[in-house]
């Protein structure tokens, strides 16, 4: 067999597109990756946000008088709720703030023992101690799937693939304030 230059030219290049094409696709499922972590975010922040209104109602018929914790988780959950959905670091950041209003809003409940024993709001302690456990979980996933991407849009050769294309960094949820990091105490015992 007599391979010729065009021959093995071609060759090389269709060994290259091959090449490329399947960096495009890994790229392209990193960043389904990433979208499908954020997705399971919002899901998790968004029970945690239906679930304010109920308990901030519990909350009320017991301390009245604890009026600017109220105010302030209600006007928190508005805020976190207002942010554009694709907004990583403004909503990792009044979703931080939202815990800790939360957190302070269980710490005024400390001061009612009659609120502490009342059923519901027992159970919505649970839930919402058992959704900041999975919102944790989701941001660890969102941010490996984050991760995972801005490897492969910085490395060589697959940057200059995410270049050509137009992909780009994923943002990390990340929390800034420290405080904010601790997840809200919503124990009674």
């Amino acid at each position: 067999m007599d391979f010729g230059f065009g021959t093995i030219l071609i060759v090389i290049l269709l060994a290259a597109a091959g090449y490329v094409i399947l960096i495009y696709n890994g790229l392209v499922r990193a960043r389904q990756m990433v979208r499908e972590a954020w997705s399971g975010i919002d899901v998790q922040l968004k029970r945690r946000a239906d679930l304010i209104p109920n308990l901030i109602e519990t909350v009320k018929g017991y301390a009245q008088h604890e009026r600017a914790a109220l105010e302030e988780v209600t006007a928190l959950r508005t805020r976190a709720q207002s942010l554009p959905r694709d907004d990583v670091a403004g909503r990792a950041q009044a979703e931080g703030m939202l815990g800790q209003a939360l957190g302070r809003l269980f710490a005024v409940a400390e001061a009612y023992p009659d609120l502490k024993a009342n059923e519901n709001f027992v159970q919505l302690q649970a839930s919402l101690e058992t959704l900041e456990s999975e919102i944790q979980m989701s941001r660890r996933y969102y941010n490996g799937a984050a991760r995972d991407l801005n490897i492969k849009v910085e490395s060589f050769p697959s940057n200059l693939v995410a270049n050509t294309f137009g992909f780009s960094q994923a943002e990390f949820f990340e929390i800034e304030n420290a405080e904010d990091r601790a997840v809200p105490k919503v124990s009674f015992g």
